[in-house]
């Protein structure tokens, strides 16, 4: 299986994420469904086969996270001498020739983008469109609505 990039904050929430489900949400699911098994018939007992069906997605989501640090690359983008050049990891500042506006973004893994943070996916026409490029480069970057011209304001190497 292909290795999965990820910075070191995306493969730290995961494992938090994968140490919650199996400490905290597992034993919660497993007393639900002993209390619920406790009410008699479970055929017609709601109770109990919601929290079976609880205990399928946490056990699907827990299988699906240790698969992913199994196959994941984690990159320190902090011990990679900046040199200017757009990465996976690192944070750039873009400004939109078109209006005028400053936008920043930090290239992802697929799982740790989130556009509301500013976390974009290495796979994302952005991205594709700024890796490899330089400081002060000027890029074109196809978008749904049209072509639109960036210039690379700033680009930092921080975890």
């Amino acid at each position: 299986m292909n290795q999965i990039p990820m910075t070191v904050q995306g493969a730290q929430k995961l494992r938090e994420e994968l140490d919650f489900l199996k400490s905290v949400r597992r034993p919660e699911i497993i007393a639900a469904i002993a209390e619920a098994r406790a009410h008699g018939d479970l055929k017609e007992n709601a109770e109990y086969h919601a929290a079976r069906e609880q205990q399928g997605f946490c056990e699907g989501r827990i299988q699906e996270i240790e698969s992913k640090l199994s196959n994941v690359q984690v990159i320190d983008i902090s011990k990679i001498p900046n040199n200017g050049k757009v990465i996976f990891g690192s944070t750039v500042s873009l400004l939109n020739l078109d209006n005028e506006q400053q936008v920043t973004y930090r290239i992802v893994g697929d799982d740790e983008a989130n556009i509301k943070e500013n976390l974009i996916s290495v796979n994302s026409p952005i991205a594709r469109g700024l890796v490899g490029k330089n400081l002060d480069d000027v890029v074109e970057v196809k978008t749904p609505g049209g072509v639109v011209e960036y210039e690379i304001t700033d680009v930092q190497y921080i975890a």
